[in-house]
């Protein structure tokens, strides 16, 4: 493969995760050129859009190479509706000719990392040499109503037409089991030139007594368990837990005093702020939206050397016998789990091999995509 056209869930000017990741992975691996496309609203609007912080809230920084083009699709958030797509079509229009003429230039993998009418589009009518779908989350159970319908209706049409399909997890390989059994399990994974060195002095001596500082580093949304990290503070009061990222969804009540809420800042930041974490929370809600996540912080908390403690969601359920990690979801266990993770060590051996193994490149390398 030349070229990519890349159809991706998030926007360019975001945080880096497993789409600009794979984008790097496949410049790297042929010296191709990327089409990117960033995503539009497929489903009908909501109260709650309102809500959102903005844009700019993210903390991300925006640097593109000069082998990437990014496009956006002019759409209205009409296509569930019925003659929806028909008219986004004359809207899309001109994105659609340059992805066509994009995949008529050279030999071009088409990936889409998000099901819509105009991924099916370019599925259907770009000519691409190879295509495939990364089935990232189970999309529809985002939607409720007739946007959940109709995103299930065109995320199978998608699934069922390009040439591989990878997951990011065993429940959403399930999910496609009977009308994909050839679906390749491709887990997330982290970049080691990003992330700076573990601070293994420090490790050390997490069972020295002292105060300690819990962390989270993302996104704090819908899928956030407040509760869980309420009890989680009252249960360790002489420790500080640090919460990094934006805010979608809000606790319910006042926070405990040792909670601090910092504003999102760029990746490279976030992780030079996660080596001051002594341990890594991954506290989501168990529930369709989870199940089939496999989050991206649990590889890289563990590359820094930090012991985790999670609920026990999506991936992360069949984690509990791996070093350092423990799955909580009784909220009475909490204190009792960071004495634990405070008694685990580090080494810069262990590390450097979680590191190479869980790379974005040894992922996508194993995907097949290129073959």
């Amino acid at each position: 493969m030349r070229q990519l056209v890349y159809l991706s869930p998030l926007p360019w000017a975001s945080f880096a995760q497993r789409p600009h990741k794979f984008v790097e992975w496949f410049h790297a691996t042929t010296g191709g050129r990327v089409l990117w496309i960033d995503p539009y609203a497929t489903r009908l609007p909501a109260l709650r859009d309102l809500r959102r912080p903005s844009a700019g809230a993210s903390g991300a920084t925006v640097n593109r190479p000069k082998w990437v083009t990014v496009e956006g699709v002019r759409a209205l958030p009409i296509e569930p509706m019925p003659g929806g797509t028909f008219i986004n079509r004359l809207a899309w229009r001109a994105v659609a000719e340059r992805v066509a003429r994009f995949c008529a230039a050279e030999k071009t993998l088409l990936v889409i990392g998000k099901p819509s009418a105009f991924a099916f589009d370019c599925l259907e009518h770009a000519n691409a040499a190879r295509s495939a779908y990364d089935s990232m989350d189970d999309f529809p159970a985002f939607y409720t109503g007739v946007s959940r319908a109709a995103l299930a209706r065109v995320e199978e049409r998608i699934a069922a037409g390009v040439d591989r399909l990878l997951v990011s997890s065993t429940a959403l390989r399930a999910r496609w089991q009977t009308l994909r059994p050839d679906a390749r399990l491709i887990y997330n994974g982290l970049d080691p030139g990003v992330l700076p060195a573990a601070d293994v002095a420090k490790l050390a001596r997490l069972g020295d007594g002292q105060p300690k500082i819990i962390g989270y580093l993302g996104t704090m949304g819908p899928w956030f368990d407040w509760a869980w990290l309420t009890a989680l503070a009252k249960q360790r009061p002489n420790d500080a837990i640090r919460l990094i990222g934006p805010v979608f969804s809000q606790p319910t009540g006042a926070l405990p005093g040792n909670v601090r809420m910092l504003p999102p800042v760029p990746h490279a930041e976030a992780l030079k702020a996660m080596r001051e974490f002594d341990i890594g929370l991954i506290p989501f809600i168990r529930n369709q939206l989870t199940d089939g996540v496999d989050p991206i912080k649990y590889y890289e908390y563990r590359a820094m050397g930090l012991p985790v403690i999670s609920t026990g969601f999506g991936e992360m359920r069949l984690r509990g016998n791996e070093p350092a990690t423990f799955l909580i979801d009784a909220p009475d266990q909490l204190g009792g789990a960071v004495d634990a993770a405070l008694r685990c060590r580090a080494s810069d051996d262990g590390i450097a091999a979680f590191r190479e193994a869980n790379s974005w490149a040894a992922r996508f390398d194993a995907s097949g995509v290129l073959e």
